[in-house]
């Protein structure tokens, strides 16, 4: 079942907690439930994703990229994620989600997000995402002129220039 308690508290707390630019990260804290786990018992892969979503909501609230989406008409859409999984959070232990922008280009955000646990890297993540009105995706540009904050500048780091550029390759037949 989705998270919607969570969801609407992660909405509601970062309605009221300290506003960031785009380029500073978001950091959540989390605990493993029940209703997290597989077999093992374990954070289940799909779960991790579904945290992460509420990390990207968290900065784009805190940077108030989410207040553009009403007045506008857009809306936010993921359109490519690379996770890896390196450790297990094991039921009923706590972890920090970190959430950060680490580059752009015309269309798209890339998002690092990583689950840390007593200090290891338990998975993270690169997810490509951005926003969409009845045109299509909205420029980068567009969305950061908006919001007035120029502290992403276009561009990104090499691995994550690679990672597009590869997935560009994938043959979608």
């Amino acid at each position: 079942m989705y998270p919607f308690i969570r969801l609407v508290s992660t909405y509601c707390t970062a309605r009221h907690r300290r506003r960031l630019t785009a380029a500073e990260e978001s950091r959540l804290v989390f605990r493993v439930l029940v209703s997290d786990i597989d077999f093992y018992p374990e954070l289940n892969n799909g779960r991790h994703l579904t945290l992460m979503d509420m990390g990207r909501l968290d900065l784009a609230i805190r940077t108030g990229i989410f207040d553009l989406l009403r007045p506008n008409r857009w809306g936010l859409v993921v359109a490519g994620a690379s996770v890896r999984y390196r450790h297990r959070l094991p039921l009923f232990s706590r972890f920090v989600l970190s959430t950060q922008i680490v580059g752009r280009d015309r269309l798209w955000f890339y998002f690092h997000q990583k689950t840390i646990h007593r200090g290891m890297i338990c998975s993270a993540a690169l997810v490509r995402a951005g926003l969409t009105s009845r045109d299509g995706v909205v420029p980068t540009d567009d969305v950061m002129d908006a919001v007035g904050d120029a502290s992403v500048s276009d561009g990104m780091p090499d691995w994550v220039a690679a990672w597009s550029s590869a997935d560009e390759l994938r043959p979608w037949t």
